[in-house]
């Protein structure tokens, strides 16, 4: 989940919650309100045209991508849930998608709307700092469909409108009928991690930092990291931290902060040789302390030796989403009549989650663990292993 701007809200916070765990490096709104920039037409980034082999499927659908604050091909949330929306229009025989990428938070609804005015079928909206501006435009517009990445739960009022009390009153389902929202299983990419780190460790001794306590994706991700650890070393220590336990900017925002942070963290347990962050741009920053202490880091999200290249030097993987999957199968859902309303979770059953592969520090996986994370993949698809504990999603 990309980094982004902390809102004053209770519903921008519980975006907060969900998106936080972002690892974008993209910059903080700017105060000033703007017209919402021009459409980027789909060639910015990776060609959609389909090959002289593929269906002759044939779509009507317009579909538009407007995504968070930042850079369309950064790496992370917008690049990947763009090129989700180019893979499900070739696969649907649909036109190239269109893009906008916001400059500032008070982009995000104009920039929805202006999609809407140009009679768009589909918006995809990137990231959970744009639910709310989506959930509204949901409701203006019931004949349009939306897809929300990472914008779970919904929370609406009564009336179908945001709901900045977070009473969550009214059902979305049934009160925004074309509104799409997806989740990520966090525990379960999460467990993966924690199989490779416990690997790789020599000391026995693992650590993980998140943003915020309170951010139930992160303590997921962590939760998940220590049972996979676990089922790999039984005697394994996991030590874990949080940065904060609220939604200040010190939680994601901080990069700086985030190594301070884990630079004490690992003075306090000079035994981890593996580090696991779940911080966003703070993270980023317990990156930079791992490499610098010479132990090894878990990204999270994305393919962080992709997205961060300051920290390959020390990455053993990355905890993933697949955005690209899950976009791409929601566009296809719409185009064949089969995408219901509501949250739609991706997890290991519909490779909506993984990791990356070990890059350059390939050789520092143990040489069983390929095989491990195949059979933890195959139990999670079959419901047999249990990736996270009861209080799942909220720390101890």
């Amino acid at each position: 989940m990309r980094n982004r701007s902390l809102g004053l809200t209770l519903f921008s916070g519980l975006a907060i919650l969900v998106a936080a765990c972002s690892t974008g490096g993209g910059t903080s709104p700017s105060a000033a309100t703007a017209a919402p920039p021009a459409s980027e037409p789909a060639a910015s980034a990776a060609s959609t045209e389909p090959s002289a082999g593929a269906s002759a499927a044939h779509s009507d659908l317009k579909i538009g991508v407007v995504t968070d604050i930042g850079t369309l091909n950064d790496k992370n949330f917008n690049e990947y849930s763009f090129k989700g929306a180019q893979e499900g229009a070739t696969a649907i025989g649909a036109a190239a998608p269109t893009s906008i990428v916001p400059t500032s938070a008070s982009e995000y609804a104009p920039s929805i709307k202006s999609f809407v005015d140009q009679k768009f079928d589909v918006i995809v909206t990137v990231g959970f700092n744009l639910a709310s501006a989506t959930v509204q435009a949901a409701h203006d517009n019931p004949n349009t469909w939306f897809v929300g990445v990472d914008q779970s739960p919904i929370c609406v009022t009564a009336d179908g409108l945001p709901d900045a009390t977070f009473a969550c009153k009214g059902d979305a389902k049934t009160l925004l009928p074309k509104y799409i929202s997806l989740q990520f299983q966090e525990d379960q990419a999460g467990y993966l991690a924690g199989i490779v780190a416990a690997g790789a460790s020599k000391s026995g001794e693992i650590g993980a930092i998140g943003g915020s306590s309170i951010c139930a994706p992160c303590v997921r991700y962590i939760q998940g990291y220590e049972l996979g650890a676990k089922s790999v070393t039984s005697t394994i220590k996991v030590d874990t931290a949080y940065v904060t336990a609220d939604f200040s900017p010190a939680a994601f925002q901080d990069q700086a902060g985030g190594k301070t942070y884990a630079e004490n963290f690992l003075a306090k347990f000079p035994k981890i040789d593996v580090l696991f962050q779940v911080a966003g741009l703070t993270g980023n920053g317990v990156l930079d302390a791992a490499c610098a202490a010479n132990i090894n880091g878990i990204g999270v999200d994305v393919d962080q030796f992709v997205s961060y290249t300051n920290a390959d030097k020390c990455l053993l993987t990355s905890a993933e989403k697949h955005l690209q999957i899950a976009v791409s199968s929601a566009l296809k859902g719409i185009a064949d009549g089969t995408a219901t309303p509501g949250d739609a979770l991706y997890d290991a059953k519909n490779d909506g989650i993984g990791t990356s592969p070990g890059h350059d520090k390939a050789a520092a996986w143990a040489p069983d663990t390929q095989a491990k994370l195949d059979a933890a993949l195959a139990a999670m698809k079959a419901g047999t292993l249990k990736t996270c504990p009861d209080n799942c999603g909220t720390a101890k």
